[in-house]
């Protein structure tokens, strides 16, 4: 079977997979980081609750970068 005869019959393709999956990661990751700024925040840990909340914030804006780009090529119809 040809490599295309293979991607057509997959539901969605291997890098439309990459993508969901990297999300799915990032939405993950803030979840995460909310339980780490809660145990920083009981530590009474300033610096961590803030380098935290960075991350969490990078990991947001990130995820939303990815979004964008999936909606982006969806309306296109190609990666």
């Amino acid at each position: 079977m040809t490599t295309a005869n293979r991607n057509s019959q997959q539901p969605i393709s291997n890098l439309e997979y990459d993508f969901i999956t990297v999300l799915q990661s990032k939405a993950e990751a803030v979840r995460a980081y909310d339980k780490y700024i809660e145990d920083a925040q009981a530590a009474n840990s300033k610096p961590c609750v803030d380098l935290f909340q960075k991350l969490r914030q990078s990991d947001i804006e990130q995820a939303q970068e990815i979004r964008n780009h999936l909606q982006e090529v969806m309306q296109k119809g190609s990666m």
